[in-house]
């Protein structure tokens, strides 16, 4: 992924984030702002946080609405906004991705740090290809081969991204049952059990397994991963994946909440050398 591809991510992020500060500080509501631009309260509201694109002409009339009339500061804002609807790689994969996925796919090319906590399966950054083939196999039916083969190829372009020069850290949390669940034939799991040892000892790669001997922990509400940016003006995003949507979560209090959970998987789940142990033990059952 290229740095203007992510970063257009980042961008409207950053847009959005200074248009909600600008409409607060004048005291605007949503409602009146969407009022100047043709459009909903809800349209404003993705705007802020960064999930649409942004028509040069609306940026404009909401500057004029919040009375920015210094030419240098309009320019660099609309300026922005170019560079914010740059595409990105993986919109050439948007006919087999649900709606919500893609904005997922800029915010995790974007982020400088990922955590994450899994259940059901191996994360889609770790799977190997005949792992993850067996994953929207099942996942996508009757779907036609030529559209699971585009979902998995992908996974597999999203993992160049952790092996880049500008890597993020990641650091995951895997339970028990997401490794114990097969998916695919007994080779397909050997392969990923060792892909995972494998993996696991990169230097930006902290991986952990939750065993089934611990009981109950501090996931009991499901998977969720918690992304960190570089930029310091952006706070972060928890992405929290369902059947029909997903919802992106940047309240500080819903972050915070989040990030302790996160902190006790990997407090309560053994070190990633322990846990490579735990990988081999597996392997060996295998």
């Amino acid at each position: 992924m290229s740095a203007q591809e992510s970063g257009s991510v980042v961008r409207r992020m950053l847009l959005g984030s200074q248009l909600r500060r600008l409409r607060e500080s004048r005291g605007i509501t949503r409602e009146a702002a969407g009022y100047s631009i043709r459009a909903s309260e809800s349209k404003i509201s993705r705007m802020e946080l960064g999930r649409v694109s942004f028509k040069t002409r609306d940026v404009e009339d909401l500057l004029t609405l919040y009375g920015i009339t210094d030419e240098t500061e309009r320019n660099s804002l609309l300026s922005l906004a170019k560079e914010a609807n740059v595409a990105g790689w993986w919109h050439s994969y948007s006919d087999v991705l649900p709606t919500w996925f893609p904005t997922y796919v800029g915010l995790e090319g974007a982020a400088s740090l990922i955590r994450s906590y899994e259940v059901q399966f191996v994360h889609g950054l770790l799977q190997t290809e005949e792992y993850a083939h067996a994953v929207v196999e099942r996942g996508m039916k009757n779907a036609s081969v030529a559209d699971i083969d585009k979902r998995v190829a992908l996974r597999m372009e999203r993992q160049k991204y952790l092996l880049s020069d500008n890597a993020p850290d990641f650091h995951v949390v895997l339970d028990e049952a997401a490794l114990r669940r097969p998916y695919g034939d007994r080779e397909v799991m050997r392969g990923q059990l060792q892909h995972l040892i494998k993996v696991s000892e990169r230097p930006n790669v902290r991986l952990q397994v939750m065993p089934f001997s611990f009981g109950g922990h501090a996931g009991e509400s499901g998977a969720f991963t918690v992304l960190t940016f570089p930029e310091s003006d952006l706070s972060d995003v928890v992405y929290l994946e369902q059947l029909t949507s997903a919802l992106y979560l940047d309240k500080q209090e819903d972050v915070t909440q989040y990030g302790k959970a996160m902190q006790q998987l990997q407090d309560d789940s053994p070190g990633p050398n322990e846990s490579r142990d735990v990988l081999r033990g597996l392997l060996q059952l295998s």
